[in-house]
């Protein structure tokens, strides 16, 4: 068990693959930037691999005080036995009072080993973090400036805030995109650390022949405009109203879960808790009902336009403009609209 250091570092892991640092962990500088703050403490960020000291100043940029750079050419693949050895003897050297690790397939393999060799608490899948105080009533004790992890809960009826107050560091990862990205500062300084990194090939227990990524059909993230649509469409063939009107806009194709689980379109599309979080500029929700885990992913979206024959719908209360009506006559009609006016 690492003992409690209320001094300690509020510390992000930074993921990078073949020499490409990922967003995740740039976007949950900015968060731990305002939580060092708060707590009057320096924000650590600690980057694994292979030849990857010269992404450490980028990192800086992006508000870390520190990098600390563990490379060992045993390291230049992912597996989670060599990382989360390396950064759990970093952890045992330091003491930070908090780590981040984006809720990325990485993340999510690599966070609960590292908790698990610290004896310390993680929760999964945050949307949002802040600090904050916490009374134990057993004990009439007030713990001050603790870490409050903030996720959906039971199905994501209910916002649960999760604190740990007696195993540190604490520990959470975080859903991608739900953090805006921290603006660059190419002239801000950091300190940049490399470590030692003792690891044998025993601590290497699968043998990575050939390594194969493939990428995403789409970029929703850096959609300015995205027409999403819900199991309200229908069926995969009645889908064509969102593709049509999304190429009419010049937009990306999005959709709920309940749309990809039906066939309707691919996985990469999906937006919400379990898809991509997304702020477009516009975002249109056709034939969507409005399920909290859906909102948790598009809600901060500058303006929304929701479609939906409901007048009850849930999406309605998000939404900037309503249009109740039922969407095989709404959506030809915005198209032939669109269409004219071009």
């Amino acid at each position: 068990m690492i003992k409690v250091n209320r001094k300690g570092e509020v510390w992000v892991f930074i993921e990078q693959h073949e020499g490409k640092l990922e967003d995740i962990g740039l976007e949950l500088l900015g968060r731990a930037r305002t939580l060092g703050n708060e707590l009057g403490v320096e924000v650590g960020a600690v980057l694994v691999g292979d030849n990857v000291k010269s992404m450490a100043e980028k990192i800086c940029h992006y508000g870390a005080d520190k990098v600390y750079v563990l490379e060992n050419p045993l390291l230049g693949h992912y597996q989670t036995n060599s990382y989360s050895k390396a950064i759990y003897d970093l952890i045992h050297k330091y003491e930070p009072q908090i780590m981040i690790f984006g809720a990325s397939a990485c993340g999510r393999d690599l966070a609960p080993r590292v908790a698990s060799a610290a004896k310390a608490g993680l929760t999964a899948d945050c949307t949002d973090l802040c600090i904050g105080d916490h009374e134990v009533k057993k004990t009439n004790t007030v713990h001050k400036k603790l870490l409050l992890q903030i996720r959906p809960a039971f199905g994501g009826n209910i916002i649960a805030t999760i604190i740990n107050y007696d195993r540190w560091p604490q520990m959470a990862t975080v859903r991608e995109g739900v953090m805006p990205m921290p603006e660059l500062q190419a002239d801000r300084k950091g300190k940049i650390i490399v470590e030692q990194v003792h690891i044998g090939n025993d601590e290497l227990p699968l043998e990575i022949l050939n390594e194969h990524k493939r990428e995403k059909k789409v970029n929703l993230k850096a959609s300015r405009i995205i027409v999403a649509g819900g199991a309200g469409v229908g069926s995969k063939e009645n889908f064509r109203f969102i593709w049509d009107l999304a190429n009419a806009l010049g937009a990306s194709p999005g959709a709920t879960r309940a749309a990809v689980d039906l066939g309707f379109i691919d996985r990469d599309h999906q937006v919400g808790q379990t898809g991509t979080t997304v702020r477009p500029s516009l975002y249109i929700a056709v034939g969507i009902s409005g399920a909290i885990q859906h909102q948790a992913g598009m809600c901060e979206s500058q303006k929304i336009i929701a479609i939906n024959n409901d007048p009850d719908a849930p999406i309605f209360n998000v939404a900037h403009y309503k249009i109740v009506g039922d969407l095989n006559t709404v959506v030809p009609t915005m198209i032939k609209s669109i269409k004219a006016r071009v």
